[in-house]
């Protein structure tokens, strides 16, 4: 769905300013970016409005990038790298139980925490 409102700052539903920080079991609203054109020779389109479900999350082995599975609307799941979902901004749905996604903000910083650590061994030993 094209969307052109680049001031995208959630709505009566994604109360929730939640850029930088989401974890798995949100339920997002954000703008994306989409482009025309070759892989070699894009050219920006228009903004659209992703509305879905963090399902998964993890850290590469390689650089540690932050990626996220995303369930969306119509039911397929799809891949975001970290850097790409908090572009623009992302609005989040209020939990039930917020302590419940505290645990899971932990639990995910600890993850991310080892990551960095285990990468950063790695190029202090020179691999």
């Amino acid at each position: 769905m094209p969307y052109t409102n680049p001031d995208y700052k959630g709505d009566t539903v994604y109360t929730i300013n939640a850029t930088g920080d989401c974890c798995t079991g949100d339920s997002v609203r954000f703008q994306k970016a989409v482009f025309a054109g070759s892989y070699k020779s894009p050219r920006f389109s228009h903004l659209e409005i992703v509305t879905a479900m963090l399902v998964n999350d993890g850290y590469g082995a390689a650089k540690q990038q932050h990626t996220f599975t995303l369930l969306l609307e119509d039911g397929t799941k799809t891949t975001i790298k970290g850097r790409n979902l908090y572009r623009n901004g992302v609005w989040r749905k209020p939990w039930p139980d917020e302590a419940l996604r505290g645990e899971a903000l932990d639990e995910k910083h600890n993850r991310g925490d080892n990551a960095r650590a285990t990468r950063d061994a790695r190029r202090a030993g020179g691999y």
